[in-house]
């Protein structure tokens, strides 16, 4: 199992893939453990969409990116060797440096920053969600 101090060197380069975003959307969160970037849409209650982030923690370190939640074409795009990697529909946990994951980590990142700078994609996800809040009220 690896210790934390060995993982930040995973957690400072996995923040980097998500830095040529930065221009053009919000570093929400930027600690010793956690990195956060939202995108400059805002959703329900004037919520932030949540683009990715990284986060430190005891055992590995996790990458999440939210583009993938939701995108059957982008998900089937990931690699065998990605999805091993695949905690939940947003997170790949690494607990080492893996250059050949972290470009196709990269590169997927690339495709949801483009989707998600599409006015279409995000109307879509706003009436997603305005429809998943109205089904949870009729239920009670």
């Amino acid at each position: 199992m690896a210790a934390k101090n060995d993982l930040r060197p995973v957690f400072e380069r996995l923040k980097e893939i998500f830095s040529p975003y930065e221009p053009k959307m919000d570093i929400a969160q930027n600690t010793d453990n956690m990195y956060v970037l939202n995108t400059r849409h805002l959703l329900k209650k004037n919520y932030p969409l949540m683009f990715g982030g990284v986060r430190l923690g005891k055992n590995y370190v996790s990458y999440h990116l939210m583009t993938i939640y939701g995108d059957l074409a982008q998900s089937t795009t990931v690699s065998p060797e990605l999805k091993k990697r695949m905690q939940g529909k947003t997170c790949f946990n690494f607990t080492a440096i893996d250059e050949p994951l972290f470009r196709e980590l990269a590169k997927i990142t690339r495709e949801g920053a483009k989707r998600f700078s599409d006015e279409k994609v995000i109307e879509g996800l706003r009436r997603a969600q305005a429809d998943a809040s109205a089904a949870r009220k009729r239920k009670g």
